[in-house]
């Protein structure tokens, strides 16, 4: 079992439970984009796939922070994905 620890909530939990993202330079933005099979190049950061630690790691701007990407951040596709589930 590998633990890992969610951005938002700062909870450990199974790696298996948590969606994977990366840092994704685009022409004009950074775009977070999740990476449900970790096969991605790039530095990871892990969150559970709830609102609730969406909005945590938002609000404390732990997407920049986590992922060490300067400028603003594209959290579409991290949303999309959260919404899903």
């Amino acid at each position: 079992m590998v633990v890992r620890t969610c951005i938002g909530c700062r909870q450990r939990a199974d790696k298996t439970t948590l969606v994977r993202v990366v840092a994704v330079q685009e022409s004009t933005a950074v775009v977070v984009t999740p990476d449900l099979r970790g096969t991605l190049p790039g530095r990871g950061a892990h969150l559970h796939p709830t609102t609730r630690c969406l909005e945590l790691a938002t609000r404390r701007k732990a997407f920049g922070r986590a992922l060490r990407a300067e400028g603003p951040l594209d959290l579409s596709a991290v949303t999309d994905v959260v919404a899903e589930q």
